[in-house]
């Protein structure tokens, strides 16, 4: 090892070609007996979604693609999408009923067969959307949330809890789509009783968002699967989210809910047609839950056999089994440091756990958890097999990460993790800083995972290191902290990104003069906001950002967000001084730090028009403008993926004085 080149140049096998090639990560994990399936995305196959699977009954046993081109499981329910498919019991082993991305109608395939259509054409394309679907109790209906898109405009639209034969005699007639449940703007987390007795659902209202306040219901079922009589809440309310809800027993319901400040597991019986009053499974100040981003997580899974099992945890998370006399948990020893609430039971006995799992140096992954304790990854067993930590990258241009908690005005504490450059070939000159980019991420209500993340390597490896602040309003630390955006987006998130940048500044980690600061959809508003309304950051990389509330707030975004500024910001119209103040598109004039702006252009959820709209105001400043057709909200596609990071290098380059081995992305005033 030795000072050689500059930092930010240093040779690197980590290419933005083979980042491309491995991006995203498995998800949504189902299970049916010991068939284990997952979805995994394909960015050199257009950005695509397969389903994926193995067994759990053969250790030697493959993972395989089972999906073929050009079929895409993906929805676009909230435009987030979610949980996309069913696992069926069918006489030649397991069905899949999935929604396609194309044309967003609900299909049954049975492996090595062609799908066919369960759900109508609609009347425009993807107006009639299918998300977290579910077997129904008698086995002969998909039950599942469908967003029917009555309208031109994105609030057009009514959801309800729907079940769709799997006779097919629906894709013809509309009318054989049967209405279970509605009565809320938005619907999340069917689930019937063991004995099909009953359903659960869980529903809440614009302007509130899911984690603001949300209400379960719960309605007895008739004889043909329809709602008997009015719906029972039994939980939530006004200040109370309710994310998640599984059934152990007929007369017993677990759900995740946060009335004490943390999102924890709690229990109710029912007893003469009544519910009790819920009472803890599990009581501590971390999280067993998170934001419903999107339809079907699942942080709790209740085994037919063992105790409840939750995900659970602050900073970090783990995987635990609950004891119901005591509470106390008892976490799986893997070495995984994340688990994100993709859990469900499976296995011959139904006891064996399978969720998706990382760390710091294990890239995302779907694992199995014996009863025992013994563990295996499905998806990536060679992996493990071998000894290694995730691909075929040298584990040496890997960062360390490292949580971090700076100091922010007031005396706030604010969580970040912190990637410090590594390169076994190379270190900073004498008397050298590195240059570092603050990652805001999106949401705002979301939280950075500290695990192996090939992007972060990218720059790492090159010299340049990154910090993930999880400023204030991010999940995973108490709705108290998640609540100090509420009335201030554009300023705790700016201030709590520049506190870590001046912070590592300040301890000698980080070249001053040369911080980026780099966020995507609402990580791309904050890094807009801290060009336009501080002098901290030499440059950004903003992708699909909102830059215009008050566009976004009258009409520029999709139903789900369309209310979310009431609480960010504040009461639209009374507030729309506000509105306009925080705007980067209103100081974009004022912006003097180079940037580069990237935008797909079918974005449904932070639009092009918005993007333009800011470009159209920036004066003298260089800068570049990349447009992709055909990426929406995030990109999926893998020349897509290889050019924005390629793009984003070059740009650190000319800024901070380095040569880089990417394609020089052109600046122009």
């Amino acid at each position: 090892m030795n000072d050689g080149p500059t930092c930010g140049s240093w040779p690197s096998p980590i290419s933005a070609e083979s980042v491309a090639d491995h991006a995203g990560a498995p998800n949504w994990p189902a299970a049916l007996g010991d068939d284990v399936w997952w979805t995994e995305p394909r960015p050199a196959e257009g950005g695509r979604v397969t389903l994926c699977r193995t067994r759990l009954d053969d250790p030697a046993a493959r993972p395989r693609g089972e999906l073929p081109a050009p079929w895409n499981a993906r929805s676009r329910v909230h435009e987030y999408g979610g949980r996309p498919y069913a696992l069926l019991p069918a006489p030649t082993g397991t069905a899949v009923a999935f929604t396609e991305f194309a044309d967003q109608r609900l299909y049954l395939w049975h492996p090595g067969g062609e799908p066919v259509p369960l759900t109508p054409e609609p009347e425009r394309p993807g107006a009639l959307r299918y998300a977290e679907p579910v077997l129904s109790p008698e086995g002969r209906e998909i039950w599942c949330v469908r967003e029917h898109h009555t309208g031109p405009a994105p609030t057009d639209l009514r959801r309800a809890v729907v079940a769709v034969p799997l006779d097919g005699s629906a894709a013809d007639d509309p009318e054989a789509v049967r209405e279970i449940a509605a009565g809320h703007r938005f619907l999340a987390c069917p689930r019937v009783s063991p004995n099909g007795r009953h359903l659960s659902w869980i529903g809440w209202d614009h302007p509130d968002m899911p984690w603001d306040s949300t209400v379960l219901h719960v309605a007895e079922l008739g004889p043909e699967g329809r709602v008997a009589d009015a719906p029972q809440t039994v939980a939530g309310g006004p200040g109370v989210s309710v994310v998640q809800a599984e059934w152990a027993e007929p007369d017993t319901l677990y759900f995740v809910a946060d009335s004490g400040g943390w999102w924890n597991p709690y229990r109710i019986t029912a007893a003469g047609g009544s519910w009790s009053e819920p009472q803890p499974a599990a009581a501590a100040e971390e999280e067993f839950g998170g934001p419903l981003w999107q339809l079907g997580y699942t942080w709790l899974a209740v085994p037919p056999r063992g105790p409840l099992a939750a995900v659970h945890g602050r900073a970090t998370t783990a995987l635990g089994r609950i004891d119901p006399g005591t509470g106390t948990i008892a976490d799986a020893d893997t070495p995984h440091t994340e688990w994100w609430g993709r859990l469900v039971a499976g296995g011959s006995g139904g006891d064996t756990l399978i969720g998706l799992a990382a760390s710091g140096d294990i890239a995302p992954e779907i694992v199995a958890v014996g009863p025992g304790g013994s563990w295996r990854s499905l998806s990536a067993p060679d992996r493990h097999r071998t000894g290694g930590a995730g691909g075929d990258t040298d584990a040496g241009h890997l960062p360390v990460p490292r949580p971090r908690v700076f100091t922010g005005p007031d005396g706030r504490e604010i969580h970040a993790n912190l990637y410090p450059p590594r390169n076994p070939r190379a270190r900073p000159a004498s008397g050298e800083l590195p240059p570092y980019a603050v990652w805001a991420h999106g949401g705002p209500t979301g939280r950075a995972p500290m695990i192996r993340d090939p992007e972060i390597a990218y720059f790492t490896s090159r010299g340049i290191g990154v910090v993930e602040v999880n400023y204030g309003g991010s999940t995973g630390f108490g709705r108290a902290y998640r609540e100090r955006l509420r009335g201030n987006w554009g300023v705790v998130d700016v201030e709590d990104c520049v506190a870590a940048a001046r912070a590592l500044a300040a301890e000698g980690l980080a070249d001053p003069g040369r911080i980026a600061v780099r966020g995507g959809s609402a990580g791309g508003w904050t890094a807009a906001a801290a060009l336009a309304f501080t002098d901290v950051f030499a440059c950004a990389a903003i992708l699909y950002p909102i830059v215009d509330l008050a566009g976004w707030r009258t009409g520029e975004t999709h139903d789900f967000e369309s209310q979310y500024l009431e609480s960010l910001v504040g009461p639209w119209p009374e507030a729309a001084q506000r509105y306009a103040d925080r705007s980067p598109v209103n100081r974009a004039a004022d912006i003097r730090a180079p940037f580069v702006l990237m935008q797909g252009l079918e974005d449904e959820i932070c639009p092009p028009a918005q993007a333009e709209r800011f470009l159209a105001r920036v004066s003298g400043v260089p800068h570049a403008y990349l447009a992709f057709e055909g990426e929406q909200h995030g990109f999926r596609r893998k020349e897509t993926i290889q050019r924005a990071l390629e793009a984003e290098l070059s740009l650190y380059a000319q800024v901070f004085g380095f040569s880089a081995d990417a394609p020089t992305l052109e600046l122009r005033p």
